[in-house]
């Protein structure tokens, strides 16, 4: 057994050898790596996907300690991209990452053109930005998953995956089921949404690890058990 091989040992129990095959194989793009997309990259980094590419704009602050896996005292200012980078390599040397520190715009959405990734993850903050994500994904047939609103929740039991049109109570989510409807999109997209009231309300929406990590985690869990044809129920 080498190293990379060790390294998965575990999850290769799980899921088989050939199961491990077609996650190193596997190519994800996580756009938006903050309270959400930073921990769903780390988990598809230990479960042995093979190619990740990574895409936000933002430098780490302070205000990012409370929830984001690149945010250290040691890590303030840098970009967040660069440091995930860095950390998922130290997890994986195997692992080919690539890193952009930009905003996902309909300016350069070519980075998402089929047959250059297998699964895309949203964890954009803009709406404007995720609608147009969330609309080329769908009309290039690429499968995609999409994060809906975690801010002023303190309940992670509260998170569900459902189909867009099947989503309630979510701010975030009635504002993307509205403006997909332009479109005439109604349904198809899959999306990790929060059925629990947001406990206040206001310009600053306060956040918590536990409930942004665990939308992470499901973000990660159902592509990687999409792309291993695994039961997501």
């Amino acid at each position: 057994m080498d190293r990379n091989d060790s390294y998965f040992h575990r999850t290769q129990l799980l899921v088989g050898e050939a199961g491990m095959e077609i996650l190193n194989h596997s190519r994800i793009t996580i756009i938006g790596v903050g309270g959400v997309g930073s921990h769903a990259v780390e988990a598809l980094c230990r479960c042995g996907v093979g190619n990740i590419t990574i895409v936000d704009p933002d430098r780490i602050e302070e205000s990012n300690i409370n929830r984001q896996i690149p945010a250290l005292s040691t890590t303030i200012g840098r970009f967040k991209t660069e440091v995930m980078a860095e950390r998922m390599q130290q997890i994986n040397p195997f692992l080919q990452i690539h890193h952009y520190p930009a905003s996902y715009t309909a300016e350069n959405s070519a980075m998402i053109a089929q047959g250059t990734c297998d699964y895309v993850i949203d964890a954009i903050d803009s709406l404007k930005d995720k609608i147009h994500l969330i609309k080329t994904c769908l009309e290039q047939d690429i499968p995609i998953i999409s994060s809906m609103g975690t801010a002023n929740r303190i309940n992670p039991q509260m998170l569900k995956i459902a189909d867009i049109k099947d989503t309630s109570i979510c701010p975030v989510a009635r504002k993307v089921r509205r403006e997909l409807r332009e479109y005439g999109i109604h349904s198809g997209l899959t999306v990790v949404y929060s059925q629990e009231i947001p406990l206040r309300k206001g310009p600053q929406l306060g956040s918590i690890v536990y409930v942004t990590a665990t939308a992470g985690l499901l973000l990660a869990a159902y592509a990687v058990n999409s792309i291993l044809g695994l039961d997501n129920s």
